[in-house]
Protein backbone atom coordinates (compact mmCIF):
# COMPACT_ATOMS: atom_id res chain seq x y z
CA UNK A 1 0.00 0.00 0.00
CA UNK A 2 1.23 3.43 -0.83
CA UNK A 3 0.50 6.33 1.85
CA UNK A 4 4.09 7.71 1.86
CA UNK A 5 2.38 10.98 0.38
CA UNK A 6 -0.24 11.43 2.69
CA UNK A 7 0.99 13.55 5.26
CA UNK A 8 0.80 17.23 5.93
CA UNK A 9 3.19 19.40 4.21
CA UNK A 10 2.68 22.85 6.61
CA UNK A 11 1.44 25.23 3.73
CA UNK A 12 0.80 28.07 6.31
CA UNK A 13 -2.74 27.58 5.69
CA UNK A 14 -5.21 26.97 8.41
CA UNK A 15 -8.84 25.59 8.51
CA UNK A 16 -10.28 29.05 9.06
CA UNK A 17 -8.59 30.18 5.73
CA UNK A 18 -10.97 31.30 3.45
CA UNK A 19 -11.06 30.72 -0.48
CA UNK A 20 -9.94 34.44 -1.01
CA UNK A 21 -6.94 33.57 1.23
CA UNK A 22 -5.65 30.65 -0.91
CA UNK A 23 -5.74 32.71 -4.27
CA UNK A 24 -4.42 35.85 -2.50
CA UNK A 25 -1.30 36.93 -5.22
CA UNK A 26 -2.63 34.47 -7.80
CA UNK A 27 -3.32 35.82 -11.29
CA UNK A 28 -5.91 32.88 -12.96
CA UNK A 29 -6.01 34.51 -16.48
CA UNK A 30 -5.73 32.58 -19.41
CA UNK A 31 -6.62 29.76 -17.25
CA UNK A 32 -9.92 27.59 -18.40
CA UNK A 33 -11.91 25.65 -15.53
CA UNK A 34 -15.21 23.72 -15.31
CA UNK A 35 -16.88 23.30 -12.22
CA UNK A 36 -19.57 20.90 -11.76
CA UNK A 37 -22.75 22.19 -9.23
CA UNK A 38 -20.51 25.48 -9.76
CA UNK A 39 -24.01 27.80 -9.28
CA UNK A 40 -24.95 26.20 -5.62
CA UNK A 41 -23.49 26.21 -2.07
CA UNK A 42 -19.78 25.17 -2.25
CA UNK A 43 -19.45 25.13 -5.91
CA UNK A 44 -20.88 28.77 -6.01
CA UNK A 45 -17.78 30.02 -3.39
CA UNK A 46 -15.41 27.92 -5.51
CA UNK A 47 -16.93 29.53 -9.01
CA UNK A 48 -17.02 33.52 -7.46
CA UNK A 49 -13.21 32.77 -5.97
CA UNK A 50 -11.69 31.66 -9.50
CA UNK A 51 -13.51 33.93 -11.56
CA UNK A 52 -12.41 37.15 -8.98
CA UNK A 53 -8.93 36.09 -9.95
CA UNK A 54 -9.32 35.90 -13.59
CA UNK A 55 -10.03 32.52 -14.34
CA UNK A 56 -12.60 32.04 -17.18
CA UNK A 57 -15.06 29.47 -15.26
CA UNK A 58 -17.80 27.25 -17.13
CA UNK A 59 -20.66 25.83 -14.53
CA UNK A 60 -22.02 22.48 -15.46
CA UNK A 61 -25.78 22.31 -14.34
CA UNK A 62 -28.51 19.91 -14.67
CA UNK A 63 -31.01 23.50 -14.75
CA UNK A 64 -29.13 26.09 -16.70
CA UNK A 65 -31.96 28.93 -15.96
CA UNK A 66 -31.21 28.54 -12.11
CA UNK A 67 -27.29 28.58 -12.62
CA UNK A 68 -27.35 31.67 -14.96
CA UNK A 69 -30.05 33.26 -12.41
CA UNK A 70 -27.29 32.68 -9.18
CA UNK A 71 -24.08 33.72 -11.11
CA UNK A 72 -25.92 36.96 -12.52
CA UNK A 73 -23.19 39.22 -12.22
CA UNK A 74 -19.66 37.30 -12.61
CA UNK A 75 -17.27 38.09 -14.68
CA UNK A 76 -16.29 35.40 -17.44
CA UNK A 77 -18.83 32.86 -16.14
CA UNK A 78 -20.62 30.65 -18.86
CA UNK A 79 -23.45 27.86 -18.14
CA UNK A 80 -23.40 24.31 -19.48
CA UNK A 81 -25.92 21.61 -19.30
CA UNK A 82 -24.78 18.95 -17.65
CA UNK A 83 -27.21 15.48 -16.10
CA UNK A 84 -24.29 13.48 -14.40
CA UNK A 85 -26.53 10.30 -14.53
CA UNK A 86 -27.17 10.69 -17.98
CA UNK A 87 -24.33 9.04 -20.09
CA UNK A 88 -26.01 11.45 -23.57
CA UNK A 89 -26.04 14.57 -21.58
CA UNK A 90 -22.26 14.09 -20.42
CA UNK A 91 -21.26 13.08 -23.64
CA UNK A 92 -23.05 15.99 -25.22
CA UNK A 93 -21.10 18.35 -22.57
CA UNK A 94 -17.51 17.06 -23.56
CA UNK A 95 -18.16 16.63 -27.03
CA UNK A 96 -19.12 20.89 -27.41
CA UNK A 97 -15.88 21.19 -24.89
CA UNK A 98 -13.69 19.54 -26.80
CA UNK A 99 -14.73 21.05 -30.27
CA UNK A 100 -14.01 24.36 -29.13
CA UNK A 101 -10.34 22.96 -28.62
CA UNK A 102 -10.02 25.07 -25.54
CA UNK A 103 -7.22 23.57 -23.57
CA UNK A 104 -8.81 22.64 -19.49
CA UNK A 105 -6.51 23.53 -16.91
CA UNK A 106 -8.68 22.37 -13.89
CA UNK A 107 -11.78 20.26 -13.65
CA UNK A 108 -13.46 20.41 -10.44
CA UNK A 109 -16.12 17.63 -9.85
CA UNK A 110 -18.02 19.48 -6.99
CA UNK A 111 -21.54 18.39 -7.53
CA UNK A 112 -23.14 15.82 -5.22
CA UNK A 113 -26.66 13.91 -4.94
CA UNK A 114 -28.76 14.40 -2.40
CA UNK A 115 -32.40 13.40 -1.49
CA UNK A 116 -34.22 12.13 -4.60
CA UNK A 117 -34.49 8.45 -5.77
CA UNK A 118 -32.51 5.48 -4.55
CA UNK A 119 -31.35 4.52 -8.16
CA UNK A 120 -31.34 6.57 -11.24
CA UNK A 121 -33.01 5.42 -14.98
CA UNK A 122 -30.16 2.53 -15.54
CA UNK A 123 -30.69 0.66 -11.71
CA UNK A 124 -27.37 2.55 -10.06
CA UNK A 125 -27.28 4.04 -7.07
CA UNK A 126 -28.05 7.41 -7.56
CA UNK A 127 -25.73 8.88 -5.27
CA UNK A 128 -22.74 6.51 -6.41
CA UNK A 129 -23.96 7.20 -10.15
CA UNK A 130 -23.90 11.22 -9.87
CA UNK A 131 -20.92 10.93 -7.19
CA UNK A 132 -18.44 8.81 -8.71
CA UNK A 133 -19.65 7.21 -11.63
CA UNK A 134 -21.18 10.33 -13.72
CA UNK A 135 -17.61 12.60 -13.09
CA UNK A 136 -15.76 9.60 -13.84
CA UNK A 137 -17.21 9.48 -17.34
CA UNK A 138 -16.75 13.30 -17.57
CA UNK A 139 -13.51 13.10 -16.40
CA UNK A 140 -12.48 10.81 -18.93
CA UNK A 141 -13.96 12.45 -21.93
CA UNK A 142 -12.21 15.66 -20.80
CA UNK A 143 -8.87 14.03 -20.79
CA UNK A 144 -7.58 15.07 -24.49
CA UNK A 145 -8.50 19.14 -23.04
CA UNK A 146 -7.00 18.18 -19.86
CA UNK A 147 -3.18 16.88 -21.38
CA UNK A 148 -3.18 20.09 -23.77
CA UNK A 149 -3.26 22.16 -20.93
CA UNK A 150 0.67 21.19 -20.20
CA UNK A 151 -0.18 21.32 -16.58
CA UNK A 152 -3.87 20.52 -15.55
CA UNK A 153 -5.44 19.71 -11.90
CA UNK A 154 -8.28 17.31 -11.32
CA UNK A 155 -10.06 17.99 -8.14
CA UNK A 156 -12.13 15.75 -6.30
CA UNK A 157 -14.77 17.01 -3.72
CA UNK A 158 -15.56 14.17 -1.07
CA UNK A 159 -16.28 14.10 2.81
CA UNK A 160 -15.01 12.83 5.81
CA UNK A 161 -17.30 10.29 5.34
CA UNK A 162 -14.66 8.44 2.75
CA UNK A 163 -13.38 7.31 6.76
CA UNK A 164 -16.95 4.86 6.81
CA UNK A 165 -17.01 4.04 3.23
CA UNK A 166 -16.64 0.19 2.01
CA UNK A 167 -17.17 -0.14 -1.78
CA UNK A 168 -19.22 -3.24 -2.30
CA UNK A 169 -17.88 -4.92 -5.21
CA UNK A 170 -20.70 -7.44 -5.21
CA UNK A 171 -23.65 -5.07 -5.57
CA UNK A 172 -22.45 -1.36 -5.52
CA UNK A 173 -25.63 -0.29 -6.14
CA UNK A 174 -27.39 -1.73 -3.26
CA UNK A 175 -29.91 -4.04 -5.30
CA UNK A 176 -30.06 -5.51 -1.53
CA UNK A 177 -30.70 -3.80 1.64
CA UNK A 178 -30.63 -0.28 0.31
CA UNK A 179 -28.88 2.38 2.98
CA UNK A 180 -28.82 5.67 1.96
CA UNK A 181 -26.09 6.76 4.37
CA UNK A 182 -23.82 3.31 3.63
CA UNK A 183 -24.51 4.28 -0.22
CA UNK A 184 -23.26 8.34 0.19
CA UNK A 185 -20.24 6.84 2.66
CA UNK A 186 -19.55 4.62 -0.87
CA UNK A 187 -19.44 7.20 -3.01
CA UNK A 188 -17.12 9.40 -1.15
CA UNK A 189 -14.85 6.56 -0.70
CA UNK A 190 -15.13 5.89 -4.16
CA UNK A 191 -14.14 9.47 -5.17
CA UNK A 192 -10.76 9.18 -3.44
CA UNK A 193 -10.32 5.65 -4.84
CA UNK A 194 -10.78 7.50 -8.13
CA UNK A 195 -8.40 10.28 -7.42
CA UNK A 196 -5.60 7.59 -6.94
CA UNK A 197 -5.92 6.07 -9.78
CA UNK A 198 -6.49 8.78 -11.96
CA UNK A 199 -3.19 10.52 -10.47
CA UNK A 200 -1.01 7.03 -11.42
CA UNK A 201 -2.57 7.01 -14.84
CA UNK A 202 -2.21 10.23 -15.86
CA UNK A 203 0.98 12.26 -13.81
CA UNK A 204 2.80 11.65 -16.78
CA UNK A 205 0.64 13.58 -18.79
CA UNK A 206 1.03 16.72 -16.79
CA UNK A 207 -2.42 16.18 -14.67
CA UNK A 208 -2.49 15.96 -11.37
CA UNK A 209 -5.79 14.84 -8.92
CA UNK A 210 -6.68 15.59 -5.46
CA UNK A 211 -9.46 14.61 -3.41
CA UNK A 212 -11.03 16.95 -1.13
CA UNK A 213 -12.79 17.22 2.37
CA UNK A 214 -14.23 20.95 2.52
CA UNK A 215 -15.53 20.53 6.20
CA UNK A 216 -19.25 20.57 6.82
CA UNK A 217 -21.08 23.61 5.95
CA UNK A 218 -24.60 23.83 7.05
CA UNK A 219 -26.62 25.68 4.05
CA UNK A 220 -25.79 23.53 1.34
CA UNK A 221 -28.13 21.54 -0.14
CA UNK A 222 -26.49 18.43 0.60
CA UNK A 223 -26.17 19.55 4.66
CA UNK A 224 -29.97 20.34 4.78
CA UNK A 225 -31.48 17.23 3.58
CA UNK A 226 -30.52 15.52 7.03
CA UNK A 227 -33.32 17.71 8.24
CA UNK A 228 -33.11 20.37 11.17
CA UNK A 229 -33.42 18.15 13.91
CA UNK A 230 -30.61 15.65 13.13
CA UNK A 231 -28.31 19.12 11.79
CA UNK A 232 -29.03 19.92 15.50
CA UNK A 233 -27.99 16.46 17.17
CA UNK A 234 -24.60 17.03 14.99
CA UNK A 235 -23.82 19.88 16.74
CA UNK A 236 -24.20 21.71 13.30
CA UNK A 237 -27.03 24.72 14.23
CA UNK A 238 -27.93 25.98 17.60
CA UNK A 239 -31.72 26.10 18.99
CA UNK A 240 -32.29 28.66 16.95
CA UNK A 241 -31.38 27.54 13.73
CA UNK A 242 -28.62 29.16 13.00
CA UNK A 243 -25.02 27.35 11.88
CA UNK A 244 -22.23 26.82 14.63
CA UNK A 245 -19.15 27.78 13.28
CA UNK A 246 -16.08 25.93 14.50
CA UNK A 247 -13.27 25.05 11.89
CA UNK A 248 -10.98 23.37 14.03
CA UNK A 249 -13.58 20.94 14.47
CA UNK A 250 -14.77 20.77 10.77
CA UNK A 251 -17.50 23.56 10.96
CA UNK A 252 -17.26 26.16 8.18
CA UNK A 253 -18.72 29.02 6.47
CA UNK A 254 -19.01 28.64 2.97
CA UNK A 255 -15.76 30.48 2.28
CA UNK A 256 -14.01 28.70 4.91
CA UNK A 257 -15.28 25.52 3.19
CA UNK A 258 -14.61 26.32 -0.54
CA UNK A 259 -11.19 27.00 0.43
CA UNK A 260 -9.55 23.52 0.38
CA UNK A 261 -11.50 22.96 -3.26
CA UNK A 262 -9.88 26.16 -4.54
CA UNK A 263 -6.30 25.19 -2.64
CA UNK A 264 -6.47 22.10 -4.84
CA UNK A 265 -7.33 23.71 -8.07
CA UNK A 266 -4.38 26.31 -7.53
CA UNK A 267 -1.89 26.38 -5.20
CA UNK A 268 1.73 26.30 -6.49
CA UNK A 269 2.80 23.90 -3.23
CA UNK A 270 0.98 21.29 -4.98
CA UNK A 271 2.80 21.80 -8.33
CA UNK A 272 4.66 17.83 -7.91
CA UNK A 273 1.96 15.80 -5.60
CA UNK A 274 -0.72 14.23 -6.76
CA UNK A 275 -2.96 11.25 -6.03
CA UNK A 276 -3.50 12.71 -2.36
CA UNK A 277 -6.24 13.98 -0.16
CA UNK A 278 -6.88 17.02 1.29
CA UNK A 279 -8.31 18.88 4.00
CA UNK A 280 -8.47 22.36 5.69
CA UNK A 281 -6.20 23.58 3.11
CA UNK A 282 -3.16 20.96 3.56
CA UNK A 283 -2.53 17.03 2.79
CA UNK A 284 -4.58 15.33 5.41
CA UNK A 285 -2.94 13.05 8.06
CA UNK A 286 -3.37 9.48 8.33
CA UNK A 287 -5.29 8.56 10.49
CA UNK A 288 -6.65 4.62 10.81
CA UNK A 289 -8.03 4.24 14.12
CA UNK A 290 -11.97 4.03 13.74
CA UNK A 291 -13.62 7.00 15.41
CA UNK A 292 -17.51 7.62 16.01
CA UNK A 293 -19.31 10.62 15.24
CA UNK A 294 -20.29 13.36 17.14
CA UNK A 295 -21.44 16.77 17.92
CA UNK A 296 -18.08 17.35 18.94
CA UNK A 297 -15.68 15.19 16.54
CA UNK A 298 -16.37 15.04 12.90
CA UNK A 299 -13.71 12.65 11.84
CA UNK A 300 -12.00 13.27 8.85
CA UNK A 301 -8.75 12.50 8.39
CA UNK A 302 -7.04 9.99 5.17
CA UNK A 303 -7.59 6.29 5.87
CA UNK A 304 -5.60 3.94 4.49
CA UNK A 305 -8.34 1.49 2.60
CA UNK A 306 -9.15 4.65 0.45
CA UNK A 307 -5.83 5.20 -0.30
CA UNK A 308 -5.01 1.41 -1.71
CA UNK A 309 -3.61 1.32 -5.18
CA UNK A 310 -5.03 -2.10 -5.95
CA UNK A 311 -8.64 -0.88 -4.92
CA UNK A 312 -8.31 2.01 -6.82
CA UNK A 313 -7.32 -0.01 -9.79
CA UNK A 314 -10.02 -2.14 -9.61
CA UNK A 315 -12.49 0.54 -8.77
CA UNK A 316 -11.40 2.13 -11.95
CA UNK A 317 -12.28 -1.40 -13.89
CA UNK A 318 -14.97 -1.29 -12.35
CA UNK A 319 -16.57 1.68 -13.07
CA UNK A 320 -15.71 0.97 -16.96
CA UNK A 321 -17.64 -1.72 -17.15
CA UNK A 322 -20.52 -0.08 -15.54
CA UNK A 323 -20.63 1.97 -18.16
CA UNK A 324 -19.97 -0.12 -20.73
CA UNK A 325 -22.98 -2.04 -19.36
Amino acid sequence: MTTHKQHPIGTGFQAASTADDVVAGLDLRGNSVIVTGGHAGLGLETTRTLSRAGASVTVAARDVDRARAALSGLDDVEVEQLDLTDPTSIDAFTARWLATGRPLHVLINCAGASGGPTHDARGFDTQFATNHLGHFQLTRALLPALRAAHGARVVNVTSGAHRFGKIRWDDPNFVTGHDRRAAYAQSKAANVLFTVELDRRCAADGIRAYAVHPGVVVGTKLNASAGPDALRAMGLIDETGRPIIDPSAGKKTPQQGASTIVFAATSPLLAAIGGVYLKDNDIAPLNDELMSLSADHIPSDAMSHTLDPASARRLWEMSEHMLQG
